[in-house]
């Protein structure tokens, strides 16, 4: 490995690509083309792992259960289908240190089945994009492995804590308007600061946001996002989320509202407040005095620590924009609105499938299909309190339980029977 590939190798990952922290633990692992350290190599692939990166999930699992004394990880660790699957389709996004890691499991075929095409297509995509672990790779598929290079870089440096926020949203399911939303406030900041520091006077910015959808639609998902983004932009010196709902805020006697709604803003300082069903926080009637006096107070707080304090509200899109409209409070504060719309069918089967996956389950084509049906079925007949992923999350329990039942009768299911589920496990299920 030339010392260049190395090099760039080490700078995807300290700017936080987990895919290229998975390759370079496995270098630091196995010591083929740097100086051996597993203390490091385990440091990178713990922090991949925890990042959703099932190769470096794999790799940890069979570190953990041999000898740490083995050192040639790349030839025994078995890498899951999940993984190779992760793996493919990071690499269509165009994750070029993915692309080169599906392209060399496959050209090895050791851990994976071979497939040598297939190789060499991820190979040519990743080194046409600069990489250069791809185009020494691409030059080995017939010959021997290159020779051991000295990183540049110190082993001992800690893993960086960077993480692609905008990567992370755009690689949820649906949500197209949500994406270009954020982007466009993303880039609005940006240009702002961008402004600023080049002497010009900055628009006025407010990083307020109004979320409106139905439930199961992402919201405090998205939320934790923007919130991260935040802090990478600077604008939030934490970036972290404090989730509350009314009982949150709202005291049951005189003189509990305004220091319990304080307390939550004071722990959400330096990040954001995401409201859930804001509007319940003002029902209308002439006795809810508490859930005003907690709108005064967050106000207030909007005000004093306005520096530090980034609020979201959340919920039904008319109860909430006619919560925000009925407080000029609210009103000027709140100007930036992001909807979420329900997800489609074919959306919400994706999501399925993911839940699979991500708890090591497979599926028949039959049970698969009979899924499909069955979301059709729902969404067409869905009404304002659909569920949208959380309705799919409950069906996946519905349909794991099922199995669950029919498998107890087994007296020893094998491991293939234990991961698939079947027709028999969807039918009866209507929506």
């Amino acid at each position: 490995m030339r010392q260049e590939t190395l090099n760039q190798l080490f700078q995807a990952a300290q700017d936080g690509d987990t895919f290229a922290m998975t390759y370079l633990g496995v270098i630091a692992y196995e010591g083929k083309y740097a100086e051996r350290n597993p203390q490091t190599a385990l440091q990178y692939l713990q922090k991949a792992s925890q990042n959703g990166v099932l190769w470096a999930r794999d790799l940890m699992l069979y570190i953990m259960r041999v000898n740490q004394s083995e050192t040639n990880i790349s030839d025994h660790a078995l890498i899951t289908t999940g993984s190779t699957q992760q793996l493919e389709q990071y690499a269509q996004r165009g994750n070029i240190w993915a692309a080169t890691a599906i392209g060399e499991l496959y050209a090895r075929g050791v851990t994976t089945f071979q497939n040598i095409s297939a190789a060499s297509q991820y190979l040519q995509q990743a080194a046409n994009a600069g990489c250069l672990l791809a185009q020494d790779l691409l030059g080995t598929l017939n010959g021997p492995l290159p020779a051991k290079t000295t990183p540049s870089g110190n082993w001992n440096q800690p893993v960086q804590e960077s993480h692609d926020y905008m990567r992370e949203l755009q690689g949820l399911i649906g949500l197209t308007r949500v994406k270009e939303e954020v982007e466009s406030l993303r880039n609005f900041v940006l240009v702002q600061r961008q402004r600023e520091e080049n002497g010009l006077k900055p628009a006025s910015v407010s990083y307020h946001c109004v979320f409106s959808g139905s439930p199961g639609t992402g919201k405090t998902t998205v939320a934790r996002i923007v919130a991260g983004i935040y802090k990478e932009m600077g604008v939030l010196k934490k970036g972290h989320l404090v989730e509350v709902q009314r009982a949150d805020l709202v005291g049951e006697y005189m003189g509990q509202t305004a220091p319990k709604t304080n307390a939550k803003i004071d722990e959400a300082l330096d990040g954001v407040l995401f409201i859930d069903e804001a509007y319940s926080l003002a029902d209308g009637s002439p006795q809810d005095q508490y859930g005003r006096e907690a709108v005064d107070t967050i106000l207030k707080r909007m005000e004093d620590d306005r520096d530090r304090l980034v609020v979201i509200l959340a919920g039904y899109s008319e109860p909430i924009k006619q919560f925000i409209h009925s407080n000029p409070g609210l009103e000027s504060r709140f100007n930036r609105y992001i909807h979420f719309d329900d997800y489609t069918a074919d959306e919400l089967l994706k999501i399925f499938a993911f839940n699979l996956e991500k708890a090591q389950y497979t599926i028949t084509r039959d049970a698969y299909q009979k899924v499909h049906e069955v979301i059709c079925r729902a969404v067409a007949n869905k009404d304002e309190r659909f569920g949208n992923a959380r309705y799919v999350r409950n069906l996946f329990e519905r349909i794991i339980q099922r199995q669950a039942n029919r498998l107890a009768h087994m007296s020893r299911p094998a491991r293939e029977d234990l991961g698939r589920i079947e027709k028999e496990d969807i039918n009866g299920i209507t929506y």
